[in-house]
């Protein structure tokens, strides 16, 4: 699975997992917070996109700081998804 595969992915699963009305995976751009001013995700929707990529991806996210980073825009989970699977 490439990176643009895994980002593309992610993006619908954003969009389905979190029910976000209105908005369509391209309307996401992969360099933008997906917290605050960003997308304007939450403390749970952090938890249900958590479960739903270990879910979908097989893939541990971490918690605290660790877990802050990786939330932080489609592309840095992207990363981290290829990473630990290229890992395994």
């Amino acid at each position: 699975m490439t990176i643009d595969q895994v980002r593309t992915e992610l993006k619908e699963l954003i969009v389905k997992e979190l029910n976000l009305e209105g908005k369509s995976p391209a309307d996401i751009d992969d360099a933008a917070p997906l917290f605050g001013a960003g997308l304007g995700l939450d403390s749970l929707d952090a938890l249900q996109l958590a479960m739903s990529v270990e879910e979908k991806f097989g893939v541990r996210i971490p918690e605290g700081d660790e877990a802050r980073k990786i939330f932080a825009s489609v592309n840095a989970l992207a990363d981290h998804i290829v990473a630990v699977k290229s890992a395994s």
